[in-house]
């Protein structure tokens, strides 16, 4: 682990390349400016929409206070004007981009710095993001030191507003960055008007904990959406939850520990420091100031076990497995297995990956993998489980180089059998027969429509046959292609475009149309749809896969203070689905098992799903 907080991309030292192909691709506008260089004032330089009326200009002697410091990373400091407008949509502060320059000031430093406005996209302009305002190439001069700083804008419940984001304009591809700022009506324009000036939050819960490059999500509206364990739930695609706000520091690491939190934990004493905008999650509160975690005692949760006639499904991402991961980490998830799960009777794996993980070599097969997993769930006091799988075909399924990942069936025998049928392969599709009056499959195991241009680059799901108390059933696991891609929640675009659902949606329409072949020779049957979806209970990807009534979102049984399975910048969201057939009825038991994603420390980035119900 690097000593310091280092962004995840660096910030390209020619940024008027980025602002020219931005400019080039219609997504910044710029209009000439009357200001002459002896009037400019930073919030002449930041305007009243999201693009600088400047950008590209020269400036000179703009005047301000130095709030803030970075010296890794994306280097350079922040300064916010001390006579303000009193506009509400000009924001007073802007960053100084120094890059490999030697940084010479410090906050309280009363400043003029002249150079070029310009745009910066984080992630480039494909991503999406919106830009951030800045001056480069600057040439600074220090009038004063020890100057107060400016007052922080409080941000809270009360200032930020409930609705999140402006539609964007049409005729500029549904972009918000020509419209004028409504800082008081809509959330995104509230933070865009703060950008680079001095912000302040108070004690605040968190809702996402800290990750590995020592950041931390908060809620700033604590009765938005919330979770039953204290976090923020994200609902439909227009409850984007417009209190949560990234906290990072600007003190490196190696002099001040970044706090370590679990969602429901409060930080006590809040946050001050400049307002941010970065690739990884938007507007962000860099903080000077930063205050203590508060430990609420969030504890992971332990799932019934399944009476005798219930037959209990799970499915459980285990974020790319492979035996050169540390004995710790298979011991860890196989306890959850054994105690957070009750070990169920059967657990679709997914992200298993082949016996030497990233190492492309062309090695497919997992043996080893399965063995040493099911190895440490007896040493966790499990069942000895059984596995059925499929080798992918080297590097096409998605995932790591070299990983070759893919679904996996475990089961335990002494409460379930599975059904063999040779011939299913990684290319041949297993079909569904007639059994007398029964449906089957031809390859048991066996993959679902391999072939289709839906799973190219992507895992394929595996089917297979399970005999319970003399009953059948159906499992499919699945793990669909991931939300790569997709603009995030603060993209310039609004609504985000999200360009992974087109995959997504046919892959659920495959799956759609083998339960339907089915539910065709066998109305009764008992099918279960399960996995890693990556998509939202609401999406059109669980509606395509739930089709003219041919399966049922389990999720969807809980209450919606509780649907989720992972947490992304902030919100807690279903990712992980079990989906089930009519034949299954309405009387079963569906648990998301909340053990990783709520966590700084986790075994995965998923929570796994349990099902229980009586075939």
């Amino acid at each position: 682990m690097p000593q310091i907080p280092t962004p995840r991309m660096p910030r390209p030292a020619a940024v008027s390349a980025v602002v020219a192909t931005a400019l080039a691709a219609g997504l910044l506008a710029v209009s000439a400016s009357t200001a002459s260089a002896d009037e400019v004032r930073v919030h002449d330089i930041q305007g009243t929409t999201r693009i600088s009326p400047l950008a590209g200009q020269q400036v000179t002697d703009v005047r301000g206070v130095v709030t803030g410091v970075r010296a890794y990373g994306s280097k350079g400091f922040w300064i916010q004007d001390t006579k303000a407008d009193g506009d509400p949509a000009t924001s007073e502060g802007v960053f100084v981009y120094t890059g490999s320059a030697t940084l010479t000031v410090e906050p309280g430093d009363a400043v003029r710095v002249s150079g070029t406005v310009g745009e910066y996209v984080p992630g480039g302009a494909a991503s999406g993001n919106q830009s951030l305002t800045q001056i480069t190439k600057p040439t600074v001069t220090v009038e004063s030191s020890g100057n107060a700083l400016p007052a922080p804008v409080r941000v809270g419940a009360k200032s930020v507003p409930a609705r999140y984001a402006p539609a964007g304009d049409p005729a500029q591809g549904n972009s918000v960055n020509a419209l004028p700022l409504k800082p008081r009506t809509y959330a995104l324009d509230l933070y865009e008007s703060l950008e680079g000036m001095n912000v302040a939050v108070g004690s605040s819960r968190v809702v996402g904990a800290t990750d590995a490059y020592n950041e931390l999500w908060v809620t700033v509206r604590p009765h938005e959406n919330r979770s039953r364990r204290g976090g923020t739930v994200y609902g439909s695609y227009d409850a984007q939850n417009g209190g949560r706000l990234q906290i990072q520091q600007l003190a490196p690491v190696s002099e001040r520990p970044f706090p370590k939190a679990n969602v429901g934990d409060v930080l006590k004493g809040g946050a001050e420091g400049p307002l941010d905008f970065n690739q990884f999650g938007g507007y962000t509160l860099v903080a000077r100031e930063l205050g203590d975690v508060r430990d609420k005692g969030l504890e992971r949760e332990k799932t019934r076990r399944q009476a005798k006639g219930e037959l209990s499904v799970a499915t459980y991402n285990v974020e790319n497995l492979d035996p050169g991961d540390a004995q710790t980490k298979f011991d860890a998830l196989a306890g959850a297995v054994v105690t957070n799960l009750a070990s169920p009777d059967i657990v679709a794996l997914e992200e298993i990956q082949d016996d030497n993980g990233a190492k492309n070599d062309g090695t497919v097969a997992a043996g080893a993998t399965l063995k040493k997993f099911t190895d440490a769930i007896v040493a966790a006091g499990g069942p000895r489980y059984e596995w059925r799988s499929i080798d992918p075909v080297n590097n096409k399924d998605g995932g790591e180089p070299g990983g070759n990942i893919r679904q996996v069936f475990l089961f335990n025998p002494e409460r379930v059998s599975f059904t063999d049928r040779a011939g299913g392969d990684a290319t041949t599709s297993t079909e569904v027969v007639r059994a007398g009056e029964r449906a089957a499959l031809s390859h048991s195991p066996g993959r679902v429509d391999p072939q289709n241009a839906a799973w190219t680059n992507s895992r394929k799901p595996l089917a297979g046959e399970f005999v319970f108390r003399g009953r059948t059933v159906f499992v499919i696991a699945n793990h669909f292609g991931s939300k790569g891609g997709d603009e995030g929640l603060t993209s310039h675009h609004q609504p985000p475009v999200r360009s992974s659902e087109v995959q997504r949606l046919k892959q659920a329409q495959a799956v759609n149309g083998f339960v339907k072949d089915i539910r065709e020779v066998q109305r009764n049957a008992d099918v279960v749809v399960l996995g890693d979806i990556n998509d939202f209970e609401f999406s059109a990807t669980t509606k395509a896969l739930q089709d003219g009534g041919a399966l049922r979102a389990a999720v969807k049984s809980l209450p919606r203070s509780e649907r989720y399975s992972y947490v992304y910048q902030g919100n807690s969201q279903v990712l992980d689905q079990i989906l089930t057939s009519p034949g299954v009825g309405d009387g079963f038991s569906y648990d998301s098992v909340h053990i990783n994603a709520e966590f700084a420390d986790q075994n995965s980035d998923h929570d796994p799903q349990v099902l229980r119900f009586r075939p």
